[in-house]
């Protein structure tokens, strides 16, 4: 190897071990190349703990029985609402935070996020009331057997009556990122996710003094793990040498703030909101073609959520490097930002792209022997990575709209390309035209598609650089 090598790999793993020390926290100066690697590492590594944890979890809970595993996907149903708020005040967190990191007022920065921790708690407790009174009536509302809601209730109860811990480790993590520690984030989800793939054989299966808890055990796993999370995060907030660092005098509700950090949200709450709803409208018209097309449909999405890991990271990335640029009053750094991540992100999904289109067979073979499975699944990978280096652009431009605290526009843009163009259009080749399943994979292809190329459009306007939060 030449010394020239030799030095690039060396010079990558200082880089590599800045970014996840979380060495670097000002990125409205210097490389901007530099600045996406060292906010994208931590980010990417941080939703890879988050995969893992949730095949953990039902790897465990499908040992007990069929009923646990229908009492997760009918729980985690639920909690897709508290996913959607704790998302949408992520959104507003980052976007804040960062701002009044570029401008570099700390004060302010804190303010922000003292508010976002109080309207979390504030949500979560009206949240945990329901789940601790109406465990079961919640799982009969969502069609759950009689047999099921009586093994699986206390699942439902302990993870609802816990939601804060969720509610808190999303938005203090969103906190963080904005703020460019991003390396805290990912250490603070490695600790609770962690910790719940150690404690959840221990509750669900008994050890020693304490009892086998069956699916309630895996609740009890994951909200303790999650608790310990946030207790770690609150310490390094209070006492910490993060950039964002409470005293008690921080400690007062601050009406203009919380408004503000309202408004922003709420955008992102109606992004999720809209994006879920129309998934779940294309897992029906799948079923409708049986449980082998439906199997490898499913199968295709979890290998997809896979690869998309390092772009979310990469969009997250820029959402933290347009909010601190815009603080630092540089729209036009903020601006090429913006085009270097999504140059990185589409290279980066232009490989997995091609990987995908050959050897998809072989990829869903590992899952499955079933060959009507095989072949729509891969068929489902084929498609959708046709328009893979358009998602690229579509999640880093959308997320950058999100980080400039302009979470109308995206709102606008997923209605339209999900609900006024995906979902017609998936119907009406799946079943009126009877192109089948096909019909659905192209669908989706093209309405991602559709977004990235009105995303870039607003982008290019540059309203989003006069948005003030």
């Amino acid at each position: 190897m030449s010394t020239n090598n030799q030095n690039i790999i060396i010079k990558f793993f200082l880089l590599f071990k800045d970014a996840i020390t979380g060495k670097q926290q000002d990125y409205t100066t210097g490389s901007i190349r530099k600045a996406v690697f060292m906010l994208s590492i931590p980010m990417i590594l941080e939703m890879l703990m988050e995969s893992i944890f949730a095949l953990v979890d039902i790897i465990f809970v499908s040992r007990v029985s069929v009923n646990a595993v229908a009492t997760v996907g009918l729980t985690e149903s639920v909690l897709t609402l508290v996913y959607a708020v704790a998302i949408g005040l992520s959104m507003g967190a980052t976007a804040i935070v960062a701002r009044r990191t570029g401008e570099k007022d700390r004060e302010g920065a804190n303010q922000a996020a003292v508010q976002v921790i109080f309207l979390g708690v504030f949500i979560a407790m009206l949240i945990s009331i329901v789940g601790i009174l109406f465990p079961k009536e919640i799982l009969s509302l969502m069609g759950g057997s009689e047999d099921l809601i009586e093994e699986g209730y206390g699942y439902t109860q302990v993870l609802l009556g816990g939601n804060m811990t969720v509610m808190l480790l999303f938005l203090i993590n969103a906190i963080f990122r904005g703020a460019g520690n991003a390396s805290i984030a990912m250490w603070t989800l490695i600790l609770s996710n962690g910790l719940n793939i150690i404690l959840d054989p221990i509750f669900i299966f008994g050890l020693g003094p304490i009892p086998a808890y069956g699916v309630e055990g895996a609740a009890i796993a994951t909200t303790t793990g999650r608790g310990i999370a946030v207790v770690a995060q609150l310490i390094i907030l209070f006492r910490g040498n993060s950039y964002i660092k409470i005293a008690f005098k921080d400690l007062v509700i601050r009406t203009k703030v919380m408004l503000n950090l309202i408004k922003i949200s709420l955008g992102g709450i109606g992004q999720f909101l809209i994006g879920t709803s129309s998934w779940v409208v294309l897992m029906l018209i799948m079923a409708t073609f049986g449980s082998e097309v439906l199997a490898g449909y499913t199968i295709a999405i979890r290998i997809m959520m896979f690869t998309l890991m390092p772009a979310w990271g990469m969009s997250n990335a820029a959402a933290t490097l347009v909010g601190q640029n815009l603080g630092a009053k540089q729209p036009e750094r903020a601006e090429t930002s913006v085009w270097k991540t999504g140059k990185y992100c589409a290279i980066f999904m232009g490989i997995v792209s091609l990987i995908y289109i050959f050897f998809a067979t072989t990829f869903l073979s590992w899952f499955s022997n079933e060959p009507d499975v095989v072949k729509y699944g891969a068929l489902c990978l084929q498609i959708m990575a046709l328009g893979y280096i358009a998602y690229a652009y579509g999640m880093v431009v959308i997320n950058s709209f999100n980080g400039a605290g302009d979470t109308k526009t995206p709102t606008y843009i997923n209605f339209v390309c999900f609900w006024l163009f995906q979902l017609p259009f998936a119907y009406l080749m799946a079943i009126v035209l009877g192109y089948g399943p096909v019909g659905v994979f192209w669908a989706i292809t093209l309405a991602e598609v559709s977004i990235a190329i009105i995303g870039i459009w607003y982008f290019r306007k540059g309203k989003w650089k006069t948005v003030e939060v």
